[in-house]
């Protein structure tokens, strides 16, 4: 076959970009291989075969017939569901926008690059007529977006996609239930899927109704912009095709290039697939149709080369029979009155003013983005922004810079030309007041609340952290939160005010200490406590440290709501907080990761430079010996502990050399009496051994650890 010169040209180039972006360890798509394990239930492979039998002897009645809704384009309603974490996997609303205007334009075969298809299907090419549009109105007849959000670790936990699924019903910020699988297209966009940059489910009647009846994305493939590229954008043009009743041209079961296999589609070539753009012709037996060997077709979206651009004319006919099927909850979702139900049969006016920022707690002198968030067509704005410049503006999204400390309300008005709209929330923006210089101890006798200029509280769900007098370590007061019996995957924040560390030094260090108390409340209890830290005012974290509940606990299991005696507190020292940190916009914050377990208490919170002239509370005397000390684990990857025991309060300093004795690390703590843990980052250095040196005024200990 010849091609020309451009097409080569463009071929070449695709591939280059393909082999370029393939290095990463995603798949393309796992929905071939999520069937395959549905089908190992004998109950499920039965069904799956009589209604796929069903369907093939529909497909068979109508080869030669007139489609009698050719003039019909229909329209699926479309509910992005952002599953975040608080990281870049939160993408904005222009990018989830870009998306559905890419799977418009792709089904209607408006992409301009069909002009580069391989001759042998330019005339198979075909518009499906189908179009997406963006829901409207909740479950519970709410106005929204077409977008939810919902915050929680399983975001990144991608082999459990119904469990991710659970996550959004009971979080999102919209409507907390059941999205039914047959009245919306749930696209679920998350973090992680499991090693795949997609995958869903085939039409069935044993998930019509389900809103696992969906497609899970992973948020850099979603649109063309932002955290996404041309190169990734088609991956929601492939998986609907799957959700549409298409296989991949290799087989429904089938991974690419290793077998031949068919999807179906007598006008789709035999082939066994291929992550590539080179033209090839990897199956010979194409005769019964074509009448000889033909080409490999691979510019079409349900193979896995990244230079996707066509659907064939059986595709389409084969995706709008699916939606012609009534058990499968198709055919309710492009119905009339399904359309009108989840407001997506007309362009919808404005039913709410709704904002966004990317923080509420700031410092002062900070300038913070506000984002139109309201529903659904706007044309108008005018802000207020009593403390902030400017006080007032007209623009979509505007900036604003605060520089006095306080607490202040912000005001949309939101108008479409006929429909006005207003929110107004109070107490919306807090500046900090001037940094807290060190040292700094917390041990929460003094405080009232949570919610303070030195401590703020974030729970999108759940008890939240509470200030209580029922249990302390110095006193009778600490942060407590009532994670017994909390919802698993439950996310609950207490960060700090702003802090000065610009006068640290590398001869001095930081240490962030504090007293802790869990238990867990069975032993399959998989809770996380995590330390951030931030170097500029809480507009983004960096995790220092994740705490299994097994080590806060030390396995020790608690059945029933617990409160701790004096006994049971810890101590944890945290001293990779880096150089990068040490300017006048710290911040550090706790956050539990609800795994049902039991309560968790944080008391005597220390933050000090070095040997501090004078530490609250913590007396410093002297002891000969460090009782029932160990590394973990060891060998180490990124980072160990160091576990010890004290008879009395001391001062410690702990050294990490190499075999050469070359210091690497140098840092002072202070150890009060029992339990401590010291954990070091070492991701930076080299594989090896290395020494860690414990060491007081009259006594020193020298473990070893390795670097694997």
């Amino acid at each position: 076959m010849k091609i020309s010169i451009a097409l080569f040209a463009t071929v070449v180039a695709t591939f280059l970009s393909f082999i370029s972006f393939s290095q990463t360890e995603v798949e393309f798509c796992s929905t071939h291989k999520k069937l395959e394990q549905a089908l190992q239930d004998p109950n499920f492979a039965k069904q799956y075969f009589i209604e796929e039998q069903a369907f093939e002897a529909m497909m068979q009645q109508k080869k030669g017939s007139t489609d009698q809704t050719k003039n019909t384009i229909y329209t699926i309603p479309v509910v992005f569901h952002v599953l975040h974490n608080g990281g870049p996997e939160n993408i904005s609303k222009a990018q989830i926008l870009t998306a559905l205007d890419i799977l418009n334009r792709d089904y209607a075969m408006l992409n301009a690059d069909t002009t580069l298809i391989q001759a042998p299907f330019q005339g198979l090419k075909s518009k499906a007529d189908i179009r997406f549009a963006l829901a409207t109105i909740a479950p519970d007849g709410s106005c929204f977006s077409g977008i939810t959000r919902t915050m929680s670790p399983l975001t990144a936990q991608g082999e459990q996609g119904y469990d991710q699924v659970a996550a959004i019903v009971n979080g999102n910020d919209v409507f907390n239930g059941t999205w039914p699988g047959n009245k919306y297209l749930n696209i679920f966009i998350c973090k992680n899927i499991g090693g795949a940059a997609g995958y869903t489910n085939y039409p069935g009647s044993w998930s019509a109704n389900s809103m696992t009846n969906g497609i899970w994305v992973l948020s850099n493939y979603v649109g063309n912009i932002g955290t996404s590229t041309d190169n990734t954008s088609r991956t929601l043009t492939h998986e609907v095709g799957h959700w549409l009743n298409l296989a991949h041209l290799w087989g429904s079961t089938n991974d690419p290039n290793v077998s031949c296999g068919t999807d179906n589609v007598n006008d789709t070539p035999t082939c066994k697939g291929t992550q590539s753009c080179v033209p090839r012709n990897s199956c010979s037996n194409d005769n019964a149709y074509w009448g000889f060997d033909q080409i490999d077709n691979i510019e079409n979206y349900m193979e896995y080369s990244y230079c996707s651009k066509m659907f064939t004319i059986g595709q389409v006919a084969r995706m709008r029979a699916a939606l012609q099927v009534v058990n499968t909850g198709r055919a309710n979702i492009v119905s009339a009155a399904n359309l009108t139900a989840v407001g997506a049969d007309a362009v919808p006016a404005l039913c709410k003013a709704k904002f966004s920022t990317p923080q509420q707690i700031i410092c002062s002198g900070s300038t913070i983005q506000f984002t139109d968030e309201s529903f659904n067509l706007v044309n108008g704005w005018t802000w207020s922004f009593p403390g902030g410049t400017p006080a007032t503006s007209t623009l979509q999204n505007p900036t604003v810079t605060y520089n006095t400390p306080g607490t202040y309300l912000v005001k949309l008005i939101a108008t479409d030309g006929n429909i006005i709209d207003s929110t107004s929330i109070s107490q919306y923006i807090t500046v900090l007041p001037n940094p807290i210089t060190l040292p700094y101890f917390e041990d929460f006798e003094a405080q009232t609340g949570l919610n303070n200029p030195n401590w703020f509280v974030s729970n999108p769900a759940g008890n939240g952290w509470v200030l209580t007098n029922t249990a302390g370590h110095s006193g009778t007061k600490s942060a407590k939160i009532e994670n017994f019996g909390e919802t698993n995957s439950n996310l609950d924040e207490l960060s700090s005010g702003s802090f000065d560390l610009s006068q640290i030094t590398s001869a001095t260090g930081v240490t962030l200490s504090f007293r802790y108390a869990f238990r867990k409340a069975s032993a399959n209890s998989h809770d996380y406590l995590r330390i951030y830290t931030s170097n500029d005012c809480g507009q983004s974290w960096t995790m220092r440290k994740s705490i299994t509940g097994s080590t806060l606990s030390q396995n020790l299991i608690e059945t029933s709501s617990w409160t701790p005696s004096s006994a049971d507190w810890g101590i944890y020292h945290v001293t990779n907080i880096p150089s990068t940190s040490w300017n006048s916009s710290f911040k550090f914050k706790f956050e539990l990761v609800a795994g049902e377990g039991n309560n968790l208490y944080l008391d005597d919170i220390n933050l000090y430079a070095g040997p501090p002239s004078e530490t609250p509370v913590l007396s410093i005397s002297e002891v000969n010996n460090f009782e029932n000390a160990s590394i973990y684990p060891n060998p180490a990857s990124d980072e160990f502990n160091l576990v010890f025991s004290t008879k009395a309060n001391t001062e410690l300093t702990v050294t990490i050399t190499d075999i050469s004795g070359k210091t690497l690390q140098t840092n002072s703590i202070h150890t009060p009496s029992g339990l401590n843990t010291i954990n070091f980052d070492i991701k930076n250095y080299a594989k090896g051994l290395y020494l860690v040196q414990l060491k007081s005024m009259n006594s020193s200990n020298t473990f070893q650890v390795v670097k694997k």
